[in-house]
């Protein structure tokens, strides 16, 4: 498990401001990244946002992160985010970064429902 941990590990950026990823506009994040399914994804919308940053947060290495994923947008999206990766991503990130870990009991956000269900993404 240590060995599991230590591959996300070296992954990390060394401060969160080192992620300076777009905030809007669609995303096609490599190949390396996103093989299969959904390759373009639009920042306007939530559901392909939070895909992506799993994705990113999972697939990605160190100059993925840097370049797909934006500070502000991960510091707004986790309380919901972190519920998405897997523990050890969870627990990798958190443990590095004191703006994450203080954002882990912060509820996740609730999507408004109508009477037609939940609002699309």
């Amino acid at each position: 498990m240590e060995l599991y941990r230590e591959k996300f590990r070296r992954r990390l950026p060394d401060s969160l401001d080192d992620l300076q990823g777009p905030t809007e506009g669609c995303v096609e994040p490599p190949a390396t990244v996103v093989w299969s399914g959904l390759r373009v994804f639009d920042l306007a919308k939530e559901r392909q946002r939070m895909s992506l940053y799993r994705i990113v947060l999972a697939e990605g290495m160190r100059g993925d992160l840097s370049a797909l994923l934006n500070r502000g947008i991960l510091l707004h999206s986790w309380p919901t985010l972190r519920t998405l990766v897997s523990t050890t991503i969870r627990s990798v990130w958190e443990e590095q970064f004191s703006e994450l870990r203080a954002l882990a009991e912060v509820p996740p956000a609730r999507r408004p429902r109508t009477r037609q269900g939940p609002a699309a993404a």
